[in-house]
């Protein structure tokens, strides 16, 4: 077991006092007598059986035991105080985690919306890349989180599916006859190491010709696999609402009608009992009517 620590105000009389190099000031800064600022001074020298100051009349002076202690408390009480900054300026923020792709592709102008509908709760984004998407919210410092998911993500948890996953194998205009004519022939990218979505699109839709999903470009994200295909490096396979705005401006389309939806969504996810209920209640009422609309891209 770590030793006990001596009591935290006597720690911060003295960091204060070894600050000003005065118990006076020390006293007055912390609205106490100097008689009380001596009296934790020696409850610490007691406790650490040295000598922290040396008193010379109105003045104190550290020691280099003193100047050893003050230096390493400083740093532990710039910690502390940053930390209730941070905490004071978000206390009635939203702290909301998301996807990188999903963040660029919907979530910064579904959220410039909102900021001009709502004054508040105001939220703060921000865009995490995720391997597997997930939230710890004992550990993290978020008050909600936008996730990937079949909507199991852990015990004392919330969630609202937002909306669900579809995917379709995407191109650059250009590339789109190529592909229609022998998917084998082409070029594929991945829009992750494991190579995932391709598996599961050919599993459902089964085309003629299998093209061998081992090789290909392999990207982290959806977006860079999106890139990729904008600039007519292959066919990748991208989420239908997430590739939504590139399909629209023409600059990526599918080249096969067939969608599959994987089961997965992504869900808006908070702790249960959460004291921002309110706020997040609101915001997930907006995200639900921002949802975009493929009806157009999927049978």
């Amino acid at each position: 077991m770590p030793s006990p620590l001596p009591p935290l105000y006597a720690l911060r009389a003295f960091d204060v006092a070894a600050l000003y190099g005065s118990f006076t000031r020390a006293a007055q800064t912390l609205h106490v007598t100097p008689g009380a600022v001596s009296r934790h001074i020696r409850t610490l020298e007691e406790s650490f059986q040295c000598q922290l100051f040396v008193r010379k009349g109105p003045a104190v002076e550290l020691t280099d035991a003193g100047r050893a202690l003050a230096s390493q408390l400083r740093q532990g009480f710039a910690t502390l105080e940053s930390a209730c900054d941070a905490f004071r300026a978000t206390r009635h923020a939203l702290r909301l985690k998301a996807p990188s792709t999903l963040t660029l592709n919907w979530l910064l102008n579904t959220m410039k919306v909102f900021v001009e509908k709502y004054s508040t709760p105001e939220v703060n984004v921000s865009s995490v890349w995720m391997d597997v998407d997930k939230v710890d919210f004992h550990q993290e410092p978020f008050d909600c989180a936008i996730l990937l998911g079949n909507g199991q993500f852990g015990e004392q948890t919330c969630s609202q599916l937002l909306f669900d996953e579809w995917l379709a194998p995407v191109c650059a205009p250009g590339l789109v006859d190529k592909a229609r004519d022998s998917l084998q022939t082409c070029e594929l990218i991945h829009p992750s190491p494991d190579r995932r979505d391709w598996r599961r699109w050919l599993k459902v839709c089964s085309p003629e010709a299998m093209p061998d999903i081992s090789k290909g470009k392999v990207f982290d994200t959806l977006d860079q696999g999106n890139q990729a295909a904008v600039g007519g490096h292959g066919v990748s396979v991208g989420d239908v609402t997430l590739s939504l705005p590139a399909l629209e401006n023409g600059l990526l389309v599918m080249p096969f009608s067939q969608a599959i939806n994987t089961g997965d969504g992504y869900y808006l996810v908070w702790p249960e009992n959460s004291p921002k209920q309110q706020g997040i209640a609101t915001l997930c009422a907006f995200l639900l009517a921002r949802v975009p609309d493929i009806s157009a891209y999927v049978k």
